[in-house]
């Protein structure tokens, strides 16, 4: 949070809006890599079937899905982008590269971070099929943090469930058919890096 409160004060051509959980903060999760617009990489799986977008808290849920994935024979790459809006360019290339993009985010689905992801793919030509998961967009009675979102269907088990079926192709949005051997992994040269 402090990294993310000094880069909000920096920002100097716009206003900033800086999230962050009430109650108990979960452990930090290490970036295997951050990228040049700052989407932290948390995991890759070996083939680029599902990208998940873990939108603040959401990215444990993304990881905890990545291992379920993993388990059924699944490659997914987990990503948080850290700043939610702009969409940061590198979430559209890595999109192109995968067969599904599934956006986990604890707000609302209805023009959400989901539905501008969606959006900035199709303005850069990207036709990878994008799942939003959220809360719906209705009144949603008293309730812990935990069962408002198990409600939603927003567990690991749920999601992981889902993403196997349209993986499957028996679950809409569907997986777009499996890539190219050689162009089935993430095109890491072309995803812009820190430093590059």
């Amino acid at each position: 949070m402090r990294e993310e409160l000094r880069e909000a004060v920096a920002v100097g051509d716009a206003p900033t809006v800086l999230r962050f959980p009430k109650g108990s903060v979960a452990a930090d999760l290490p970036a295997l890599e951050r990228l040049e617009d700052g989407v932290d990489v948390l995991s890759r799986g070996e083939t680029s079937d599902v990208l998940l977008i873990g939108i603040g808290p959401m990215a444990h849920l993304a990881m905890d899905v990545a291992d379920r994935l993993r388990a059924q024979g699944i490659g997914a790459t987990v990503i948080d982008p850290r700043w939610a809006i702009p969409v940061p360019p590198s979430v559209a290339q890595l999109a192109a590269s995968h067969r599904l993009v599934i956006t986990i985010e604890d707000g609302i689905r209805v023009g959400g971070i989901g539905t501008r992801v969606r959006q900035v793919l199709r303005e850069a030509g990207v036709d990878t099929a994008v799942d939003e998961l959220g809360l719906p967009d209705e009144f949603i009675p008293h309730a812990s943090r935990e069962q408002i979102l198990a409600d939603a269907g927003l567990t690991a088990a749920k999601i992981a469930q889902d993403v196997v079926a349209q993986v499957l192709g028996t679950r809409i949005p569907i997986a777009r058919p499996p890539l190219l051997d050689d162009a089935a992994a993430v095109d890491w040269a072309r995803v812009p890096r820190s430093g590059d």
